[in-house]
């Protein structure tokens, strides 16, 4: 039990002292950033669907 004390206050100072938490503005840019590239890694594979499905119907049609 006396190690689980020690693992928790020794986190919390780490966290208190040790770590570098970003600016305001630096999270604010990343989460733009993140939120962009999610919007067009989205689009990108949308469309590799739409043309995935197109090619296939396309391959049926054929065969049918």
């Amino acid at each position: 039990m006396e190690s689980i004390k020690l693992y928790i206050k020794e986190s919390y100072n780490e966290l208190i002292n040790k770590v570098t938490w970003p600016s305001w503005a630096s999270l604010q840019s990343s989460t733009i950033l993140v939120i962009v590239s999610t919007l067009i890694l989205a689009a990108v594979i949308a469309v590799m669907d739409l043309a995935s499905k197109g090619f296939t119907e396309f391959i049926y049609r054929i065969n049918s």
